[in-house]
C-alpha cells in the first residue's frame, strides 16, 4: 500500500461544497467532513466549534467464530489501512461502512458477508450497536456481531481461524490488534462456550483473585449503574449544530489548502490523501483523514475493595457523541493539549496517572485507532492500582464499579465509549491464565 498526501482539491471523488462549507463525496456517500458547534453545561469550556466527521450509515464489525476441538476460534483479518501503524493489523472478518457491503465503491464483494446476512438467529451470540470516538465522528456507531458458523469456512491468505485466548494475548503487545477487533473483543461473553477468563500470569499474582472476580461481578440488585447514568444524561446539556467549516474559524481552526489544522497546533487535523493497493475492493482511492496533534492517554484506576478490584469510571461527553454522556476510562484526553492551560483545566486524576510508581502499573500498552479514518494514531492504554483509601468522593463524574458492571452495559447500545470497550478488552487479555 501507498499512501501520498493530496490536496483537497486534488482528491478524486471529493469536492469541497461552498455551499455548505463542506468536503463530501461526489456519490453523497461514505462520509464528510463538517464544522460543528457545540454547547454544554458540563467542563471547563462550553462552547467551541471543529471539524467532525459526519458518517450516518452503521458499519459493520462481524466475527465468525467456530469451535476446533472444543476451543472457540475466530476467523481474523491481517488488515492493511492507510492510517494504521505497522501497516497490517488483526481485523474482525467483516470490517466494512454500509456504502461498501451495498457497492457504492463499484469494486469486489465484501468477503464473508453473506455468513453475516444469512445467519439464524440462533447462530448470533452478539449483535450490538456502540458507538465510535466521539471527539471526531458525529454520533457515529457501528453495529458489533459475533457469528457462530458450523461449516467448514476456507480462510483467505489474508485471514485466518485463531483461538480467542490468542486473539487477547495480542491485547499485550503494541499496536497488533486493531480498534474495530478490540470493540468486538470487548463485548464477548467472558463465561461459556466463548471461553472463561482467568487469572493471568502477566499481571501480578496478588491482583488474579480480584481481577477474576470484578470480572465476572454482575450489575448491582438495582441498577444502580444504570440510574446513575441516566441521571447524568437528564442533566447535562450538548446541543451540537452542523456548520461551514468555514464558521470554525472563531474557534482556532484554519482552512488551508491540503490541511484543515489548529492555529495552536493542538487537538488533531485533516488532510487528504490518495491511497493505492492490493488487496483490498478497490485498487485505488482519495479520502480526506484525521490526524491527531499528539497522542492520548486513557487510563483506568483502580483498587482492590473485599477481595474484588474495582474500577473507576466517569462520565464523558463529548463533542460528536451519540449520548450526552458516556461510560470511559478514568482519564481521557492528550495531556499536551493542558500543558499551558491553568492547572485547573487539566483532566481530573491526570496527576495520579503521571506520577504513578511502576509497580502499581497492571498494563501499559499503545493502542492505534482505526486506520481508515485515522492516520497513525496512538494512544497510551495504561491500568494503574491506587490504593483501597484513595478517596474520589469529591468527583461526581466518576464512580467506582466492578468491571463486571461495565462487561454487563457492553450488552447494551451506548453506555461505554470506544476507549473503555478497549480497556474491557485489556482487562480481559489480563485475566488469562495462558498466553500463547
Amino acid at each position: 500500500m501507498s499512501v501520498e498526501r493530496t490536496a483537497f482539491a486534488d482528491l478524486a471523488h471529493w469536492s469541497v461544497d461552498d455551499v455548505h462549507g463542506a468536503i463530501r463525496h461526489d456519490s453523497g456517500r461514505f462520509f464528510s467532513v463538517e464544522g460543528l458547534s457545540v454547547s454544554t453545561n458540563h467542563g471547563w469550556q462550553r462552547e467551541w466549534s471543529q471539524p467532525i466527521l459526519l458518517q450516518p450509515e452503521v458499519g459493520f464489525l462481524a466475527l465468525l467464530v467456530r469451535e476446533v476441538d472444543g476451543v472457540m476460534h475466530a476467523l481474523v483479518q491481517a488488515k492493511i489501512e492507510p492510517g494504521n501503524l505497522g501497516k497490517a493489523q488483526l481485523s474482525p472478518t467483516v470490517q466494512a461502512t454500509r456504502s461498501n457491503v451495498v457497492g457504492v465503491h463499484r469494486g469486489s464483494a465484501v468477503r464473508y458477508i453473506e455468513h453475516v446476512n444469512d445467519a439464524t438467529p440462533g447462530r448470533v451470540l452478539l449483535d450490538v450497536l456502540q458507538s465510535e470516538q466521539g471527539s471526531w465522528f458525529l454520533r457515529k456507531r457501528n453495529r458489533n456481531l459475533v457469528v457462530e458458523v458450523t461449516e467448514d469456512v476456507e480462510p483467505h491468505p489474508d485471514f485466518r481461524w485463531t483461538p480467542l485466548s490468542v486473539l487477547r494475548s495480542a491485547l499485550l503487545v503494541d499496536n497488533v490488534v486493531n480498534m474495530d477487533l478490540r470493540s468486538v473483543i470487548s463485548c464477548l461473553p467472558t463465561t461459556g462456550r466463548l471461553g472463561p477468563v482467568r487469572a493471568a500470569d502477566r499481571a501480578p499474582a496478588a491482583r488474579w483473585p480480584a481481577l477474576r472476580r470484578s470480572l465476572a461481578t454482575g450489575p448491582r440488585p438495582r441498577g444502580e449503574l444504570r440510574r446513575w447514568v441516566t441521571d447524568v444524561r437528564s442533566q447535562r446539556e450538548l446541543v451540537q449544530r452542523l456548520r461551514p467549516l468555514s464558521d470554525t474559524v472563531t474557534s482556532g481552526w484554519v482552512f488551508g489548502d491540503d490541511a484543515i489544522e489548529h492555529v495552536d497546533g493542538k487537538y488533531f487535523s485533516v488532510f487528504g490523501i490518495t491511497v493505492t493497493a492490493s488487496g483490498r475492493e478497490v485498487a485505488s482511492w482519495s479520502q480526506p483523514i484525521v490526524a491527531a496533534a499528539s497522542p492520548g492517554l486513557l487510563a483506568l484506576l483502580v483498587t482492590e475493595v473485599d477481595g474484588v478490584l474495582l474500577a473507576l469510571v466517569q462520565m464523558r461527553t463529548q463533542a460528536g457523541g451519540f449520548e450526552v454522556a458516556e461510560l470511559a476510562p478514568t482519564v481521557h484526553c492528550q495531556p499536551a493539549n493542558y500543558a499551558d492551560l491553568p492547572e485547573s483545566a487539566a483532566p481530573r486524576y491526570l496527576d495520579v496517572v503521571a506520577a504513578a510508581d511502576p509497580g502499581s502499573v497492571l498494563y501499559d500498552a499503545w493502542q492505534s485507532e482505526e486506520g481508515g479514518r485515522f492516520f497513525r494514531i496512538q494512544n497510551r492504554y495504561v491500568i494503574v492500582e491506587v490504593p483501597s483509601t484513595f478517596d474520589a468522593s469529591d468527583s461526581p463524574d466518576h464512580r467506582w464499579v466492578t468491571l463486571g458492571e461495565v462487561g454487563d452495559l457492553l450488552a447494551r447500545e451506548n453506555y461505554v465509549t470506544v476507549e473503555l470497550r478497549t480497556l474491557m478488552a485489556c482487562a480481559l487479555a489480563l485475566a488469562q491464565e495462558e498466553h500463547p
